[in-house]
């Protein structure tokens, strides 16, 4: 029960903070006192933003005209975008239908205000990234949050949207690769799980912000099989421009104007510094940058998965992309979030607790990411150790 002098709406006492947060909170106090922590709780890459995509933001500042865009973006960053589909992707999108939003929350927010109706249902995978049911919830929707393991990869499949499908059900989100898991769906469950949503007078929301950090197997988008989802994407993780907030969305053809009338009033245009900024994140130079960088994520999984493994933690699958483990801790807890900050307090290590991420087996698990430089994996790695070795 929230107690205040002023009113507040039901729906904010439904909203939980990131845990995450308070984890971080404490670790930044421990470091203002002196001890060292080794970082993997937060899922920001350690990379600064590659210098062609500053030097264009630079340029854009100096030449002083940062107007409002048109809401739906910078009509040549759309057409960029559409050209990163066809080279990277093999497919074709037009340009009017990719909207620039302010980061990749700007686009679910914007994707779910313009589907859900109060009492609408949205399915989504649990364990999955806690700002999306929260989403719903703003929207006075109801997210489902259907529970999955290591058999069905962590991910939502084409028979557990059939089978929690109900008539309120307007839509499913799904996540390739995932936070927290990092496994990908196959362009065929894609492909399926759209059909069978189309079929329902539903629709499928694909999250593909971490498209560019893919270890084993390929992403292929959503849009190879399918044009009637939404496909949302960003430019904080790959091309590593988390605090530019810009993000995109691909949008069925049909709902082009409709998504142009929320823009419009909720938010004008995303920053228009950013949407400069990131002409420059589609040139080759800039490409091979982050193609670079995905290989020194390759090479932190590598190393923390079997470390971890070795440690007693359960993680059933090799992470396919993204930069993130989920790891089974039940041989040395029953609460994940005691753990967590038990470690942080006692060893100097900040991970996060699985209670983030959903209800299912939520306290018997803990996420790492491999956000820092091998070396930092391999201290936090020996301070685990000792710490579940302790006494």
């Amino acid at each position: 029960m929230i107690h205040s002098l002023f009113p507040l709406a039901h729906r904010i006492s439904d909203i939980e903070p990131f845990h995450v947060m308070e984890l971080l909170a404490s670790a930044k106090a421990l470091e203002a006192q002196g001890r060292d922590v080794v970082h993997m709780e937060i899922g920001e890459p350690d990379f600064p933003t590659p210098r062609p995509i500053c030097e264009a933001g630079i340029r854009a500042l100096e030449q002083g005209e940062l107007f409002y865009t048109p809401a739906l973006g910078l009509p040549e960053l759309r057409e960029a975008i559409a050209g990163f589909y066809h080279t990277r992707y093999g497919v074709g999108v037009s340009p009017s239908r990719i909207v620039i939003t302010p980061g990749s929350s700007g686009a679910l927010l914007l994707a779910i205000a313009a589907l859900v109706n109060p009492g609408d249902q949205v399915l989504m995978a649990d364990p999955g990234y806690p700002a999306n049911r929260h989403f719903v919830r703003m929207m006075e929707g109801e997210a489902i949050g259907v529970p999955v393991g290591p058999d069905s990869r962590y991910q939502l499949t084409p028979e557990l949207i059939e089978r929690y499908w109900g008539d309120r059900t307007v839509a499913a989100l799904v996540a390739t690769p995932s936070n927290p898991t990092g496994t990908l769906i196959s362009r065929e469950h894609l492909a399926a799980m759209a059909a069978f949503a189309q079929r329902r007078n539903g629709v499928l929301i694909v999250d593909e912000i971490y498209h560019g950090l893919v270890y084993e197997g390929s992403a292929g988008t959503a849009l190879d099989s399918a044009d009637n989802v939404f496909v949302i994407n960003s430019f904080s993780k790959y091309f590593n421009m988390t605090g530019w907030r810009l993000g995109w969305m691909v949008v069925p053809e049909g709902y082009v104007r409709e998504i142009d009338k929320l823009s419009q009033n909720i938010y004008l245009c995303a920053p228009a510094p950013a949407q400069m900024a990131a002409l420059a994140a589609f040139a080759p130079e800039t490409l091979a940058i982050c193609d670079a960088r995905r290989e020194a994520f390759r090479q932190r999984r590598d190393f923390l998965v079997p470390a971890l493994r070795h440690l007693g933690f359960d993680i059933p699958h090799m992470p396919q992309g993204a930069f993130y483990v989920y790891a089974g801790c039940s041989r040395f807890t029953q609460d994940s979030h005691a753990f967590a900050l038990d470690l942080l307090q006692q060893a100097g290590v900040a991970i996060t607790p699985g209670i983030d991420f959903g209800r299912h087996q939520a306290r018997a698990h803990v996420r790492f990411a491999y956000t820092r430089p091998v070396e930092r994996l391999q201290e936090g790695v020996r301070r685990i150790g000792a710490y579940l070795n302790r006494g």
